[in-house]
């Protein structure tokens, strides 16, 4: 266990780093994810035909760092929303325990989503190294055109919703 816990550190405390660029390919996805304790199938096709969407990654419901990100996204979603654009959160953790994260985190403003099979966190490079089990805090901006416009990886929760929101601005011009 005091193993687990001083590599849990030592991640945290590294830089993250995302392979997907910009100008890339955002590669599609289908995932259970539930918003206010609702449960439903998030598709990243039908989201972008409303507007660009940030795909944020984020390593466990209920840690810190996660619980201080998913409120400063909900806390921003008024200014997501009139710059057009929609945000999902994803994890690797079960849709029961999203469906509380959904409500008391989120506080129903957005969805997240349940990768428990790391499908979507693979395909994106956002899993956190050695631990592939646990997603990196990654969060991309993918534009109406299904191509990776922004990326920002930092375990550092602070800075995503800030950076994300100047590019999904930065789209508009």
């Amino acid at each position: 266990m005091k193993a687990l816990i001083a590599c849990l550190f030592l991640a945290s405390t590294a830089p993250a780093f995302a392979a997907l660029k910009v100008g890339a390919p955002a590669p599609d996805f289908t995932i259970p994810a539930s918003q206010g304790g609702k449960e439903f199938t998030f598709r990243l096709a039908d989201a972008l035909k409303k507007g660009p969407v940030v795909v944020y990654f984020y390593p466990a419901a209920f840690t810190k760092g996660c619980s201080l990100e998913a409120r400063a996204f909900a806390e921003a979603m008024p200014e997501y929303q009139a710059r057009g654009a929609s945000v999902i959160g994803i994890s690797g953790d079960k849709i029961a325990t999203l469906n509380k994260f959904s409500v008391s985190e989120c506080q129903g403003k957005f969805p997240v989503g349940a990768d428990t099979d790391r499908k979507v966190m693979k395909s994106y490079d956002a899993t956190l190294g050695f631990l592939t089990s646990m997603a990196d805090r990654t969060s991309y901006v993918v534009s109406q055109d299904s191509k990776i416009a922004f990326v920002h990886s930092d375990m550092d929760p602070d800075g995503h919703v800030g950076k994300t929101l100047k590019a999904v601005s930065d789209l508009k011009r």
